[in-house]
């Protein structure tokens, strides 16, 4: 499937689908610094291409922090929370320290999403998904995660969360079950003592802090600043550390 030309700065259609939480549209424009991607989703934009940083921040920070807590060596497993653009994935994938051992495992619910990372419409991911390494799951994050920790507790070096915006500004208010103190100590489940659970989000969340320091252990936070339509924004990933 090729994507249509653009024209200009109007929007174009690059693929529709009815999906789990909505409609799902992936379009494209013409912008003074270049093509702009944008994922909608049930009419609104959760993600583009625009400025990647803490998308792919996500991934860095969570293999740093293994890093310093000494773990992750020999092929860690890694899974990400929602597929998106792919940003994330892909730059895990493209860093050295996954090596030829490890293992991306990536939960997306909208399956529109992952078909279009297959067929190539989403640059972020052009070549990742062929990647041997890299495994998709299909389905809610709030119940693959948890049926992965049941059946394998203890099996993940790091489970990266970017499923919505964070507590404080959720475009699905599902999502909100997500960042409650249940659901991320069955998350911390999942990991292996001195495994990362990192998760980004769109506000400062001291309430998120404290949640995962209280259910998964000592908790670090990261503040990035990224320009977006002439605005300086800041967004914040969430390192917690699995205590033994």
């Amino acid at each position: 499937m090729s994507p249509a030309p653009d024209d200009g700065e109007r929007w174009v259609e690059l693929a529709r689908a009815d999906g789990v939480l909505g409609e799902v549209v992936l379009r494209r424009r013409g912008t003074p610094a270049g093509p702009l991607v944008d994922l909608v989703v049930a009419g609104v934009a959760v993600m583009d291409d625009q400025d990647t940083t803490s998308e792919r921040a996500l991934a860095t920070l969570a293999l740093d922090e293994l890093d310093r807590l000494g773990g992750g060596r020999g092929g860690p497993h890694l899974v990400v929370g929602g597929l998106g653009l792919g940003f994330t994935a892909a730059e895990l994938l493209a860093d050295p320290r996954l090596g030829p051992a490890g293992r991306v495992t990536v939960v997306e619910v909208e399956p529109a999403v992952v078909a279009w990372n297959r067929a190539g419409l989403v640059p972020a991911t052009a070549g990742a998904t062929d990647d041997a390494r890299l495994e998709v799951v299909v389905g809610d994050v709030a119940e693959v995660l948890p049926a992965l920790a049941a059946s394998a507790p203890g099996s993940a070096d790091a489970v990266l969360l970017d499923v919505d915006n964070g507590p404080g500004f959720l475009v699905v208010p599902a999502n909100a079950r997500l960042y409650e103190r249940a659901a991320l100590a069955g998350v911390a489940a999942l990991l292996r003592p001195g495994g990362v659970l990192a998760v980004w989000s769109a506000q400062a969340a001291p309430q998120l802090r404290d949640a995962l320091e209280a259910v998964v252990g000592p908790t670090r936070v990261h503040r990035s600043s990224v320009v977006r339509e002439g605005r300086d924004l800041d967004y914040y990933v969430h390192l917690a550390a699995r205590r033994g």
